[in-house]
């Protein structure tokens, strides 16, 4: 235990650290993040990230002694676990699209947003995945709810036409729009203004409580999905936070061209429905790791390459009449 909870601080300490280096120096001024700057971030986030997954191969049996999982059990879950999230968090870029064009949110205050977002969701899922590992430790038959859970979502998936945004029905919106005052217009990136000594929220605030409630929907999700790849709870949360802290550059990278991978929600419901499989054949038959990998890793490369091949036959169709 106080290994874990040693390797939790150091890990926390890390990430904040990158966090404040992130908003305080690199990310200072608000701007709007170009296609090559956000590449160069999504480069610099999954690297941290690889880096990270090959200290937990060449360390982890003496970092964590006593740990059910050897080292490179460890490394590939947390692999897994990472790819799994990083492909679902494709469907939150799309949403962060929608949203931000109903609200017409200027390009230079969008990173501002994502930023106290992802800081926000970071939050939450540390919450979530404690509860999580707290009640599959005391009980087990709780997997078997993850499972069904899952499999219902990715069924979900498959069935759902299209995603829609209606912030006027968002129940948190709903709720602090009663309670609070807000300004007509944005005033530059700020989340708060004072006028004639009132504190007055933003549209810009309303915003980023939309894109926390959505996280959460999200998290819901992805969440049990990683669960049925390792219930080591320091593996599932550093795989969920290194996959959403390379999210707000990965939006900015693909956010133009996202609307492109049209089969990738048939491939993410595949997975789903894989894993929740996996959680309810927990006690009959337990799929190793390796397959687990394999399976999400082929499914999603073809979702990807099939959507391409499919958008490329709509331009070609298009270009022809």
């Amino acid at each position: 235990m106080e290994e874990s909870i040693w390797l939790f601080v150091g890990f926390n300490a890390f990430i904040i650290l990158m966090l404040a280096l992130d908003l305080g120096v690199f990310h200072r001024k608000s701007h709007a993040v170009s296609i090559k700057e956000a590449l160069g971030w999504s480069i610099a986030w999954i690297a941290m990230s690889l880096a990270f997954n090959a200290v937990i191969y060449f360390f982890w049996d003496s970092l964590v002694p006593h740990s059910a999982l050897s080292s490179s059990e460890a490394a590939l879950a947390f692999f897994t676990g990472y790819i799994i999230e990083k492909s679902l968090s494709v469907d939150n870029i799309f949403v962060f699209v929608l949203i931000f064009s109903y609200f017409s949110v200027p390009a230079q205050y969008q990173h501002r947003v994502l930023f106290w977002g992802i800081l926000g969701a970071l939050l939450m899922r540390g919450v979530l995945i404690g509860v999580g590992a707290a009640l599959l430790e005391q009980f087990h038959w709780i997997i078997y709810v993850f499972g069904g859970f899952l499999i219902y979502t990715g069924i979900k998936m498959f069935t759902q036409e299209s995603i829609k945004v209606e912030p006027e029905k968002n129940p948190l919106v709903k709720f602090f729009r009663k309670r609070f005052p807000i300004t007509e217009g944005y005033e530059g990136d700020k989340f708060f203004v004072r006028r004639a000594g009132k504190l007055m929220a933003t549209p810009l605030f309303l915003v980023l409580l939309i894109i926390e409630s959505t996280d959460l929907v999200f998290a819901v999700d992805s969440i049990p999905a990683i669960f049925a790849v390792t219930k080591d709870p320091f593996i599932v949360y550093t795989s969920n936070v290194c996959a959403i802290l390379g999210l707000r550059a990965l939006y900015f990278l693909l956010a133009n061209v996202v609307e492109k991978f049209h089969y990738l929600s048939t491939g993410l419901a595949i997975v789903l429905i894989f894993v929740g499989a996996k959680m309810l054949l927990d006690t009959v038959y337990e799929i190793p790791m390796t397959v687990s990998l394999g399976v999400v890793f082929v499914v999603l490369t073809t979702s990807i390459v099939a959507s391409l091949i499919r958008d490329r036959q709509i331009h070609k169709h298009s270009n022809t009449k």
